[in-house]
């Protein structure tokens, strides 16, 4: 018998300890059921502008299931590695979030935000800048929700004017949502969705009753363009703007399947491992192993933990009328 080389003896190892935690929505016999082709196997790693195998193995296993289905047609799945550093070492972009493209044999790795979190009173659940340590599925949490997604039908938005080559220009957004299943099920009602990292600053309004965009009495909201690509967002998943132009396009009319890491149950497991004392890899655990040394330990807030605290926080909120953005001086 022919020895096996050791890149795939190595894969076929990882792949053992690679299994679907307690509460992954996907199956062992899915996750199994095919091995990678030999140029998907040279893009798995923990590397720069690589893909973990554990990752890969449950973004793949959704992607055949939901064709099966027939659910989609789309030649190409999504992944996002939410562990992994929004920025590298040398300080450019990081790349965690993955379009891969099977029949043609691509693979791209590009930049993308996760949810910024929040610090309330009676908790905390704020994610730094270049490592998210909370997540939730939470309403109103601003946090990422690993798990199962299926893109939607693309919506725009009017957000504003804003100035570009001296012209006051309208900035419209497009907006990918994202469909839940299980633990992500109320990705709808949380406007769970990918758009580009760009939004509108310093807002105030200014007369322009020409404009289609114009209110009742005339006047259009302007403000500065700024792009917080690779950044943190309200839970939303964020590309740059050619990077989200590309993404959008090819799912337009053709949706397909993301599925972000880690889960639920991925996190609790790492973070038992760490109270413990115990190494995550040895544990046959995936973390980044940059962020995880940057948090301490990851934390999953509960929906029945975590709602009751921002409802209150809510309902402290002055009950104010809303004010009109100030006259543009």
């Amino acid at each position: 018998m022919t020895p096996l080389p050791l890149r795939s003896l190595l894969l076929t190892l990882a792949v053992i300890i690679t299994l679907p935690l307690p509460g992954s929505r996907l199956s062992l016999a899915a996750e199994q059921s095919t091995e990678l082709p030999e140029w998907l196997q040279a893009h798995v790693g923990t590397g720069e502008g690589q893909i973990a195998l554990v990752v890969l193995k449950r973004a793949r296993a959704l992607y055949r299931q939901k064709v099966d289905e027939g659910a989609v047609e789309n030649p190409c799945y999504f992944a996002m590695d939410a562990t992994r550093p929004s920025t590298s070492r040398g300080g450019r972009l990081g790349r965690r979030f993955y379009i891969i493209c099977e029949a043609d044999k691509s693979f791209r790795a590009i930049s993308s935000g996760y949810g910024n979190g929040r610090k309330l009173r009676r908790a905390n659940f704020s994610n730094g800048r270049r490592c998210a340590k909370n997540f939730s599925n939470t309403e109103g949490s601003n946090l990422t929700a690993g798990g199962v997604y299926l893109t939607a039908e693309t919506r725009e938005s009017f957000k504003g004017y804003y100035r570009r080559s001296g012209k006051r220009v309208p900035f419209v957004r497009a907006f990918l949502p994202f469909v839940g299943e299980g633990d992500t099920a109320n990705a709808w009602e949380r406007a769970i969705g990918g758009h580009q990292a760009v939004g509108l600053r310093q807002r105030c309004r200014y007369k322009n009753a020409d404009s289609p965009y114009a209110d009742e009495e005339g006047y259009v909201p302007y403000g500065k363009l700024v792009n917080y690509t690779s950044g943190r967002s309200n839970g939303c998943t964020t590309w740059s703007p050619s990077d989200a132009e590309k993404i959008i396009a090819a799912v337009q009319d053709n949706p397909t399947t993301l599925y972000i890491y880690p889960e639920a149950g991925d996190i609790d497991a790492v973070a038992e491992a760490v109270k413990n004392r115990r190494s995550p890899t040895r544990s046959g655990l995936y973390w980044n192993a940059t962020c995880l040394k940057a948090i301490g330990s990851p934390k999953f807030w509960p929906k029945e933990t975590l709602q009751p605290i921002i409802d209150e926080w809510r309902d402290s909120l002055p009950q104010s009328p809303r004010r009109p953005l100030p006259i543009c001086k």
